[in-house]
């Protein structure tokens, strides 16, 4: 036996390594990644109070994450393009943001609630009705 050899671990198996722990603050900010990768998908960015925020397409939207064992129920606040089906866009978004947490994290996603705090309106002009 070298010197070498007597420096490396021993192999034990993987119920006796330990546990890998993912803060809740972690995988908020996985879920706000993900969700910037819907294109979709925008955020309110800056501001004091609602007065000098920016929304736009540019920045992430803001996430809380708590979880609950090896479950994770995340809120998403965000912004939508539109005029768009509401409901297909969130489902697409639901869908993404559940499959790539759960990859990234190794946790299973309970739960999405998204709460949409606007929409971005590509028309230009006013509509009057009559």
């Amino acid at each position: 036996m070298t010197a070498l050899d007597e420096r490396r671990p021993t192999a034990c198996a993987p119920e006796d390594r330990g546990r890998t722990t993912v803060p809740a603050k972690v995988v908020a900010r996985i879920a706000e990644q993900c969700a910037f990768e819907v294109a979709s998908v925008g955020s309110n960015a800056g501001g004091v109070l609602g007065i000098g925020a920016r929304r736009d397409f540019a920045t992430r939207p803001s996430a809380e994450a708590e979880i609950y064992g090896s479950i994770v129920v995340l809120r998403l606040n965000v912004g939508i393009a539109f005029p768009t089906t509401l409901r297909d866009a969130l489902k697409e978004l639901r869908e993404h943001v559940a499959a790539r947490v759960e990859q990234l994290s190794g946790l299973e996603v309970g739960r999405i609630d998204v709460q949409i705090s606007w929409l971005n309106s590509t028309a230009t002009g006013r509509r009057i009705l009559r």
